[in-house]
């Protein structure tokens, strides 16, 4: 377990990594010289201020020559503090384009591979049969739509609005009373006798029945 976690761990520090750090390091120690430096020209200052005042003037002016060659130094140094930053900058960028450069070759790998399962001619053949697939639905939508003839979508419509506005008007109903139907009563007749009607009779229901059957 041990091992392997470790091997993990080297993994993750790179040449580019550890040169990085070398290169804080130097600025961090020549910002720490810098510091040191001008705590010593401070005090250097006051002494030759000093020697000044007790009429030592060979050794202030000694004194302030070394405090302008360490001067000079402090300058010299904040120009390498910069290059030490510029250097650390370009490293870094210099990584992140890398990883750019890795996630473009990734993305490309993985492009060339979807264009293998996907090729040029069957595209092609989607899109015809997506094309031939709209333009049945719109022979089908043509078809449907032309179903009535513009007289018959013009009644419609024309009814449709009569509906709209209540201007559809019924069968007008006669204001006249209907005429009464008078029934005449008929006379009473005697009946002929029963057996005069009998082959008539007769020859009905047969006629019936035969009738019925036939049907």
């Amino acid at each position: 377990m041990g091992n392997i976690f470790a091997r993990k761990r080297r993994t993750r520090v790179t040449e580019q990594d550890r040169a990085v750090l070398q290169l804080k390091q130097q600025r961090d120690r020549l910002r720490q010289y810098q510091k040191k430096l001008g705590l010593q020209l401070e005090k250097e200052k006051l002494v030759a201020r000093q020697l000044l005042k007790d009429g030592k003037k060979e050794k202030a002016l000694l004194l302030l020559k070394k405090k302008r060659y360490q001067e000079q130094l402090l300058d010299k140094t904040d120009g390498q503090i910069s290059n030490l930053e510029r250097m650390v900058q370009d490293i870094e960028f210099a990584q992140i384009e890398m990883k750019v450069i890795e996630g473009l070759k990734v993305g490309n790998e993985c492009l060339k591979k979807m264009h293998e399962t996907l090729s040029v001619e069957e595209v092609e053949r989607i899109m015809d049969e997506t094309q031939d697939s709209i333009e049945y639905q719109r022979q089908i939508d043509e078809l449907l739509a032309g179903s009535l003839s513009q007289e018959d979508e013009d009644a419609v419509l024309a009814e449709l609005e009569a509906i709209t506005q209540g201007d559809v008007q019924l069968p007008e109903v006669p204001d006249e009373p209907l005429p009464d139907v008078h029934k005449t009563e008929e006379e009473p007749s005697e009946s002929p006798p029963t057996h005069h009607f009998t082959p008539f009779i007769s020859f009905r229901r047969s006629a019936i029945l035969g009738g019925i059957k036939t049907v």
